[in-house]
């Protein structure tokens, strides 16, 4: 290998953002959107925003500003395994509907980012799991989440879905996950997100029989609303 080869894997490897869990990444790129983040709306945000959580599991956000409800989050995490997109079931898990998924419900109480539904959609995870269990070398194994065929005029007006792909691949006989969002909120969004997405990262590798490995994040916006700084 020459030098500058050598170099150039050297500043990608030191360029590489890794936490050891979810609250350090939290904690992280909050302070990055603070310090570096450039005013965008009605908010402070960093672009192309991409890290490694190597204890996924480890997915609790303990920072006690942020005061993250676990009990909400686990409520989430039931809806989405139900892939009811009506936020009514929701309400029955949790005991009330929080405002924002009110705002995002279309007229008939449904959304399009209960990501439970979506990757019951055309048995998508079901698929994942049987490519993978067929092919451990597979890079098929992906699900959508923002379905670019369902895009009538209206559909998306009030709840388009953040999240847009979510990989799977396994290294060195880990379950290892990678999730790509258009649009993420470090407040609100990542703390919850990321607790849906390693469980269900949890649940792919249960059903083969495999430990998990490290979940990659990439926000192409990842954003702190101004009502939070």
């Amino acid at each position: 290998m020459n030098t500058v080869n050598t170099i150039i894997i050297k500043e990608i490897k030191t360029m590489t953002k890794r936490y050891n869990n979810a609250n350090e990444a939290y904690e992280a790129v909050l302070d990055e959107i603070l310090q570096q983040g450039i005013d965008f709306g009605d908010t402070k945000a960093i672009f192309n925003c991409g890290f490694y959580i190597d204890n996924p599991s480890d997915k609790a956000i303990t920072n006690t500003e942020r005061n993250w409800n676990k009990k909400y989050a686990a409520a989430e995490w039931a809806w989405y395994l139900s892939g009811d997109p009506r936020i009514s079931k929701l309400g029955e898990l949790y005991g009330s509907i929080p405002p924002i998924w009110k705002r995002m419900a279309d007229k008939n109480g449904e959304v399009n980012s209960n990501y439970g539904y979506q990757w019951k959609r055309n048995k998508q995870l079901d698929n994942v799991v049987e490519i993978l269990r067929n092919n451990t070398d597979t890079r098929q194994a992906a699900i959508t989440i923002y379905d670019a065929k369902q895009i009538e005029p209206g559909d998306y007006i009030y709840d388009t879905p953040c999240t847009y792909a979510v990989q799977f691949s396994i290294i060195n006989n880990k379950l290892c996950m990678s999730v790509y969002m258009r649009s993420n909120d470090i407040w609100y969004g990542f703390c919850n997100d990321q607790y849906q997405f390693a469980s269900l990262q949890e649940m792919v590798a249960d059903r083969l029989s495999i430990e998990t490995g490290w979940y990659y994040h990439h926000a192409h916006n990842m954003h702190l609303y101004n009502n939070k700084l």
